[in-house]
């Protein structure tokens, strides 16, 4: 299973992504889209997201049908009407961890100091 955002371009700056949207995309779904769960990150910056949890071979598998998915939803769901998909990934979390061994003072493979299990 691969988690993939899906950020989605408004018609207009700042529109939120509507509140009931995951009931409307799950509506729209069938098995053969293997989606496991949908998350709605209506205010995420730069574009509104989602958070799609699909069931993939591989991670390029699940980013290109999460595109597929994005482009059937914004035609297919009239309060999409004009948002275009920008891209769907694999969200990337090293930069997260990297911050929170630096502050910690920890250290490890991705930060400074010794490693912690030496």
């Amino acid at each position: 299973m691969y988690l993939i955002h899906a950020r989605l371009r408004p018609p207009i700056p700042g529109r939120p992504l509507p509140g009931r949207l995951a009931a409307l995309l799950w509506a729209m779904s069938v098995p053969e889209d293997r989606i496991e769960h949908i998350a709605v990150h209506p205010k995420a910056v730069p574009y509104p997201t989602l958070g799609l949890y699909l069931q993939a071979d591989r991670l390029g598998e699940a980013e290109e049908r999460a595109a597929q998915l994005c482009g059937r939803w914004v035609t297919g769901i009239s309060l999409l009407q004009g948002w275009q998909p920008v891209d769907a990934q694999a969200p990337l979390v090293v930069p997260f961890y990297e911050q929170l061994l630096s502050s910690s003072g920890l250290g490890g493979l991705n930060g400074p100091g010794p490693f912690p299990s030496t």
